[in-house]
């Protein structure tokens, strides 16, 4: 790989497909992959990702909100795309663009079967949100009878699915309470199938709950971490490979003596002779200021370089007094070796707040 010279995030296609297909081996043949492509694809590049992604043969992918599914349609992606927190003001677009609507709550429900009626649409697919313990979004298990009787009488919508959401398949510690949720899943899907005449997809694991409960994989499997290179605890992480790297570059080297001081509000004080080494990437490219001080780091030369003083905008700072470089050398942020998800725990957070907080000014490159 060539050296970065400036900041860039690189985008590893063949990792991705490695997870891809990792995360596929713990499946039975028949059973279907739905890929979250939702916030640029973790922070990567969705178009490239989803395109790839059809390549590789997924069922569906899935977006956050509507205007995420419009980009993805607008790049030629044909593949079924499951909106799972669409505004009723968007409805309308949403059909135009065939995307596929989660219905939580009833006046999500009643509007959008209002709209596909006055659309002229004929057993639209749709996908029934149920809430199984995360309390976030969804319908409630005694709701089933009342979704039932909207469904028979319309000819509008169809439900390709019922799905709900594990709020802790990571954590082995809260087996009995996902076991809980399962149960209760298979409970409303086994009352819904009685009550109708065909067979939705069921779905309910994400990606910590592939590879923690195989009982929990039904019909299809959603997949949005494990994709791109996480899979929640150290174990599985060694069998996944980030596929985004962010690398920049050193701009400046200042060599500064005892009691100077580095940064806004002066607050890093040089404890004796020290260089440091300023690079092109700040709190606007995603590096927030949790990370100054000390906290965070990067990789220079194969060796840690902790950030001193307050993140800047546009910069950071950072002690290479240990470590033999130049002007112009490479600068890694995170990627495979220096893996997001330590980064993230020395600031007290998670891979996901990183990754996704890469701001679009900062340029993609994909390796194909």
């Amino acid at each position: 790989m060539p050296k970065a010279k400036e900041t860039v995030l690189e985008i590893d296609l063949k990792a991705l497909k490695h997870n891809f297909e990792y995360l596929k081996s713990k499946l039975k043949p028949n059973t279907k992959i739905l890929a979250v492509v939702k916030a640029f694809a973790y922070g990567s590049d969705a178009v490239t990702i989803a395109n790839y992604l059809q390549d590789l043969d997924v069922d569906y992918l899935a977006v956050a909100y509507v205007s995420e599914g419009v980009a993805l349609r607008d790049a030629g992606v044909t593949t079924p795309i499951l909106v799972l927190h669409p505004q009723a003001v968007n409805f309308k677009t949403l059909i135009e663009r065939c995307l596929e609507p989660s219905l939580y709550n009833a006046k999500v429900l009643n509007a959008f079967i209002e709209i596909a009626t006055q659309e002229y649409q004929t057993n639209y697919p749709v996908h029934i949100k149920f809430n199984t313990g995360l309390n976030r979004l969804g319908f409630w298990e005694n709701d089933v009878d009342y979704i039932i009787s909207k469904l028979k009488n319309t000819s509008s919508i169809k439900a390709a699915s019922l799905f709900s959401h594990l709020a802790a398949s990571e954590d082995l510690k809260e087996k009995d309470f996902t076991e809980s949720q399962i149960i209760n899943f298979k409970k409303i899907a086994e009352q819904f199938s009685k009550s109708i005449d065909y067979q939705p997809i069921l779905h309910l694991t994400n990606t910590s709950g592939i590879i923690n409960y195989p009982e929990a994989h039904l019909d299809m499997v959603r997949t949005g971490i494990g994709l791109y290179g996480f899979g929640n605890s150290k174990e599985e992480n060694h069998n996944l490979i980030p596929i985004a790297t962010l690398k920049s570059v050193i701009s400046q080297i200042h060599k500064i003596e005892k009691g100077e001081t580095v940064g806004y509000n002066r607050a890093y004080t040089s404890k004796g002779y020290e260089k440091t080494a300023t690079i092109p990437i700040g709190h606007a490219d995603g590096i927030s200021r949790q990370y100054g001080n000390g906290k965070g780091y990067v990789v220079i030369n194969n060796k840690k370089a902790p950030i001193i003083g307050n993140v800047c905008m546009d910069m950071i700072m950072v002690n290479i007094s240990h470590i033999e470089c130049h002007e112009g050398d490479e600068v890694v942020v995170f990627g495979k070796a220096s893996n997001a998800s330590e980064l993230a725990q020395s600031a007290n957070t998670i891979s996901y707040e990183i990754i996704t907080a890469i701001s679009q000014r900062v340029k993609r490159i994909v390796l194909k």
